[in-house]
């Protein structure tokens, strides 16, 4: 419950996150990864500093670990923010249900969690869903509109965004059997930092005061929501909390109709529900499991 907790606080600062990177406007993708990730690191210092685990936050046992996940998390957040400009604020974020579905099917092939059959059903029913919400979408590819392609493209960036970002995220499901969950957010903002920066000479755009507020508030909100997100991989498997991402669904639809007057289509509706039934039913299926495994052993 404490990993269930956390993982949905993380999703509703995600989502705020990327509301504020939406309204930011035209703005060179390097330097919204960069606001990003420098102001996540000045709260995530300021953090460690009062909870005294700063002392041991920049030790690490495994420096290209950390490279390694901050590389996946760089690359997920450019595709992320790129779907973002493309695509309405409920479409890119419930196209991100593809990541837990993802993170289920890569649990098992590289962590040898152990995923049975009825949660390897969910995952199916759960990609089926993926595929009505972006199938409208890809068949918009070969109209030859520059809108719509952009919105078929935009599909295609968030897809690869979730594959990175379940990638990511299985690393630092590995990364917590060794390391701190300091020293985890620090390599990675400051990873993501220096690739920001790296960002410069292809561009970076002169901001608006609204821009700038907004840049920040991006990255505090993310700071905030990586701590929350590495607690919570730390207190349960990867493939039990992820399907709690689904819970975006409901604060992208808000925020966005309110914000920007997008308004979600069918498809998005119908396919995203088809993904949080499946995640549904993977809880419901596990909680059952091992209520009954208790009383086995309570039994025995």
């Amino acid at each position: 419950m404490t990993a269930i907790g956390l993982k949905v606080l993380a999703v509703i600062c995600f989502v705020s996150m990327s509301s504020l990177i939406k309204a930011a406007g035209e703005v060179a993708l390097g330097q919204v990864v960069f606001f990003r990730s420098i102001f996540a690191f000045v709260l995530i210092v300021a953090y460690l500093q009062m909870t005294g685990q700063m002392a041991g936050a920049f030790r690490t046992a495994r420096p290209f670990g950390h490279v390694i996940r901050g590389l996946a998390g760089v690359a997920s957040m450019f595709c992320a923010f790129y779907a973002l400009i493309l695509l309405p604020l409920p479409e890119a974020v419930t196209l991100g249900y593809a990541q837990p579905l993802l993170i289920v099917v890569f649990s098992a092939v590289f962590l040898r969690e152990n995923i049975r059959i009825y949660r390897w059903s969910a995952v199916v029913i759960g990609l089926i869903g993926v595929v009505i919400i972006s199938w409208p979408k890809l068949t918009l590819f070969t109209s030859g509109e520059a809108i719509e392609m952009k919105q078929s493209l935009g599909v295609i960036v968030a897809l690869i965004g979730a594959a990175l970002t379940a990638v990511a995220l299985l690393m630092v499901r590995d990364l917590v059997r060794s390391e701190s969950s300091a020293s985890i957010v620090i390599w990675f903002s400051i990873t993501t930092t220096v690739f920001g920066l790296l960002t410069i000479p292809f561009g970076w755009t002169s901001l608006t005061t609204f821009q700038a507020i907004a840049l920040i508030g991006c990255g505090i909100l993310g700071g905030v929501a990586q701590l929350l997100m590495t607690e919570a991989y730390r207190y349960a498997e990867a493939s039990t909390v992820a399907p709690f991402e689904y819970t975006s669904m409901i604060f992208a639809i808000v925020i966005g109709y309110f914000a920007f007057g997008d308004i979600p289509t069918m498809h998005t509706l119908v396919g995203g529900f088809v993904v949080i039934a499946a995640g549904l039913f993977i809880i419901f299926r596990e909680h059952q499991l091992r209520k009954r495994a208790a009383q086995q052993s309570t039994a025995g």
